[in-house]
């Protein structure tokens, strides 16, 4: 019984596995596939081209400028996205185009290098709160001011007194848009081609990623960040000190110091060379040798200059030099060596470069000059200067333009004038100066000066 119990069984189960493999046979073998259907289509806008359509700045020349402009920076391949976002929203600034109210003042009489007395100029950069300042933040800074000594071989205390000339040292880094700046100036028009050149730059900056259009804040006249860099010197010499991937010099005092030290490093620096020295003369001095040529040190010291502290000059190889008289045979006397020309490749004024030495031995607890200021000489206004040009060309002694600012030519023409009369030949711009050279006498000459501003 239990055998056919056991049979039975076997029996049972395989008639139940018989159902369940015949039931398997009739249904589906793999799960029905459900597709998707494939996402519309999106038909892509064309992509835009031919010029570039902007809404009225409010003033026809610089829309009229703007058209043109931008047309031409398409062609030449900047990217169209940019060019509109440089060109979209700029605007008249008074300061470069005027207003009904206001007249323009970027000439050069609103420049404080070419307007004020050298020693006016002078205050500000060796005023108290300057030098106490840059002395703080070399000392603050010594670490970062190590590195770029190192890497670039530009003396710490001349990229601290560039910094505090631009900026105050990051404190004042202007609120201007730079290319509504450059457009302004391209607008104006007596630097239209470096203006443009500059915008085209600038959009070339924002192209590769070393800056985006929220950063270009600027100057009044385009020059950016903490050691405020015109667009082609950023381009050229921009660094990334901190390693961060942008070459911030808004933000971060590594990159704008580094890339300062960089631009004079590029401009031929010599580490550890002076700038300057300040010298005495001998009385009866031939002044016209303070004619802008450089001349071997020995030569110098062969017509009796000799520095002012006393002792042997010590330039650490610097052999050349020119004798400068800032203010005249009255005034003090340097004479100066290859730095200070680098100095004026970031400014081009024998005053910034000054101030540049100045405050950057003062830094060091090196004041000067030690000479005083002949301030009881009133010197000439851009006015009084385009005078005097005139009248020197007229005579014969080569000033070039008459542009109003009394540089080495005006000067190296009057000391011609001066030689030629007998008189000291310093070449310094005054009154007295004026009126000989005009025929007429001081205050004549004063009152047809103040008929040309």
């Amino acid at each position: 019984m239990a055998r056919l119990a056991v049979e039975r069984s076997h029996i049972a189960g395989a008639a139940v596995l018989a159902g369940l493999l015949a039931s398997c046979a009739a249904g589906p073998q793999t799960p029905p596939v459900t597709s998707t259907p494939p996402p519309p289509v999106t038909q892509q806008p064309p992509a835009e081209t031919g010029p570039i359509t902007y809404k009225s700045s409010g003033n026809k020349d610089m829309d009229a400028w703007r058209a043109s402009f931008s047309a031409r920076a398409l062609a030449s391949g900047r990217d169209r996205t940019v060019v509109k976002s440089f060109l979209e929203n700029i605007s008249p600034i008074d300061l470069w185009l005027g207003s009904e109210v206001q007249a323009a003042a970027t000439g050069i009489s609103d420049q404080a290098e070419f307007a004020k007395p050298i020693w006016d100029y002078l205050k500000v950069p060796l005023g108290d709160s300057r030098v106490s300042t840059g002395t703080e933040k070399l000392q603050d800074e010594a670490g970062l001011f190590d590195r770029i000594e190192a890497t670039y071989g530009v003396d710490r205390q001349v990229v601290a007194a560039i910094w505090g000339m631009e900026t105050s040292f990051g404190a004042v880094i202007g609120n201007f848009d730079a290319p509504n700046t450059l457009a302004n100036m391209a607008v104006e028009g007596r630097r239209k081609t470096l203006a443009e050149n500059e915008l085209l730059t600038l959009m070339k900056v924002v192209e590769r990623g070393d800056a985006t259009r929220q950063d270009l804040i600027a100057g009044w006249a385009g020059a950016m960040g903490q050691t405020q860099f015109m667009p082609s010197t950023y381009l050229a010499y921009g660094v990334d000190f901190d390693g961060d991937g942008k070459k911030d010099i808004w933000k971060s005092d590594a990159d704008a110091l580094a890339s300062a030290a960089n631009y004079l490093a590029q401009s031929g620096y010599a580490r550890g060379q002076p700038w300057g020295v300040e010298v005495v003369v001998p009385p009866d001095y031939d002044y016209s040798l303070a004619d802008g040529q450089e001349r071997r040190l020995e030569t110098w010291v062969a017509t009796g200059v000799t520095p002012i502290a006393g002792g042997n000059f010590s330039t650490n190889g610097a052999d050349y030099a020119e004798l400068w008289l800032p203010a005249g045979a009255d005034g003090p006397k340097y004479l100066l060596f290859h730095n200070f020309s680098v100095f004026k490749k970031y400014n081009n004024a024998d005053s910034y470069a000054f101030a540049v030495g100045l405050s950057g031995d003062a830094f060091l607890g090196a004041r000067g000059p030690v000479t005083a200021w002949p301030t009881q000489l009133a010197p000439l206004s851009v006015a009084d200067i385009k005078l005097l040009q005139a009248g020197l060309n007229s005579k014969g002694y080569d000033a070039g333009v008459v542009d109003g600012i009394a540089g080495r030519k005006t000067k190296t023409a009057l000391q011609g004038f001066q030689k030629d009369r007998g008189m000291v030949a310093d070449g310094y711009p005054t009154k007295a100066m004026l009126a000989a050279v005009t025929g007429q006498d001081s205050a004549t000459a004063a009152a047809a000066a103040a008929s040309v501003d």
